[in-house]
């Protein structure tokens, strides 16, 4: 699989300066936890599972959660664990398994781990780990160790994403512990932590707010206290932090489908005359706020987002892409030994080459994954190629 696969070639080839580098869940997990993009999470009682699972992967998903925890009513568990694992063991036995997503499955209990891990057989081999919620330094350990054990079982490597949402790191005298304890625990496991997911639902939760569609989680004070004491302990560039990923967006558009293809119309609208000879172009559908905290995850230190609509995928992918500016900068830095200011290629800022580097390597790893857009390609461009393929045809 590859990000922007889903597009015809020849719209790559105008878009990416440097194109997406193909992956699979073997891959490191250094291009692994980069990857991961817009990660959509499924209701595992859904009875299309199997076929959900490839239509997304052709719309350019690359990570699904399955998931057997808040999607879910407490009574369906039993439900849904049948219908998962029926679903996956038809899977693995049909065509085009090397063309499904990095799939993962959201637990409640330690023992759901090693439990479904057997009851899918060789259809485990589909998965590439299992996301633990609530994760705290007391509940986490049994988490790993099943993990572990499920290996063990399943013979292949499965990762772990743990998500911290739990009122002990949303209430302040307890966060410091909590996390520094999170911290100990995630380094006993280092290999098998792919990334650390932010809750921010279960955070709001413990206040009893809700954050409107006008507000992204950094203009509610609480969540940006604890999303910026997270990466300070677990995001950091010196080798001991991890891929922390940004919050879920909770808002969708009331119709079924955002996009349906249908429609056969533009996403995007004029947005007054031409300026100097461009026609100006603006986002027609609900998508600002999420654009906009998208925005703020990148300066924050976070890449990737948990998503719960198929909508939101696309700007999430085509906000990854590493920008002509970026490379520009990134690879003037990684290229200059001993240190140094260099002036930007673009002219519009200095590049320092010893305190931007651990930038730059991340720039570098980013555009592995998503690839490089062409100088002059804009956001609105990917995202009108990525929506124009919803459509039926990539413009």
């Amino acid at each position: 699989m590859r990000h922007f696969g889903h597009l015809a070639d020849d719209v790559r080839a105008r878009l990416f300066l440097e194109q997406p580098t193909p992956f699979d869940r073997h891959s490191e997990a250094a291009v692994l936890s980069t990857a991961l993009g817009a990660t959509l999470y499924s209701p595992a009682t859904r009875l299309t599972l199997r076929s959900d699972i490839r239509k997304q992967a052709a719309r350019g998903v690359v990570s699904m959660v399955l998931c057997l925890e808040d999607a879910i009513a407490d009574h369906e568990v039993a439900e849904a664990e049948a219908n998962l694992v029926t679903q996956l063991r038809l899977a693995v036995t049909g065509p085009g398994q090397a063309e499904l997503p990095l799939l993962f499955v959201r637990v409640r209990h330690p023992w759901q781990i090693t439990d479904l891990v057997r009851r899918l057989g060789p259809a485990a081999g589909l998965l590439t780990g299992f996301v633990v919620p609530k994760f705290t330094e007391e509940s986490g350990a049994a988490f790993l160790e099943a993990l572990a054990e499920a290996e063990l079982g399943a013979g292949q490597r499965l990762y772990v994403m743990p998500v911290l949402e739990s009122p002990e790191l949303a209430h302040l005298e307890t966060r410091r512990d909590q996390l520094f304890g999170i911290a100990r625990l995630l380094e006993k496991y280092r290999d098998r932590v792919l990334a650390v997911r932010l809750g921010v639902t279960d955070l709001c939760s413990a206040y009893g707010m809700r954050r409107s569609p006008d507000l992204t989680a950094y203009d509610v004070a609480l969540v940006a206290g604890v999303i910026g004491d997270v990466v300070n302990v677990l995001g950091r560039a010196d080798g001991t932090g991890y891929t922390v990923t940004g919050p879920v967006w909770e808002y969708f558009p009331v119709q079924e489908r955002m996009f349906k293809p249908q429609l056969r119309r533009t996403p995007f609208v004029e947005a007054g005359p031409p300026a100097d000879g461009v026609r100006q172009r603006i986002i027609e559908h609900d998508l600002d706020g999420l654009i906009r905290e998208i925005e703020l995850d990148r300066a924050n230190g976070l890449l990737g987002k948990t998503c719960i609509h198929p909508s939101h995928v696309p700007a999430v992918h085509a906000l990854s892409v590493v920008t002509h500016e970026e490379w520009s900068d990134a690879r003037d830095i990684l290229q200059q030994d001993g240190g140094g200011v260099l002036r930007s290629a673009y002219t519009n800022k200095m590049n320092e080459a010893k305190p931007h580097r651990a930038w730059a390597e991340r720039v570098r790893r980013r555009a592995e994954v998503f690839g490089v857009a062409r100088e002059g390609v804009s956001f609105v461009e990917l995202l009108g190629a990525c929506l124009g393929a919803e459509f039926g045809g990539a413009r």
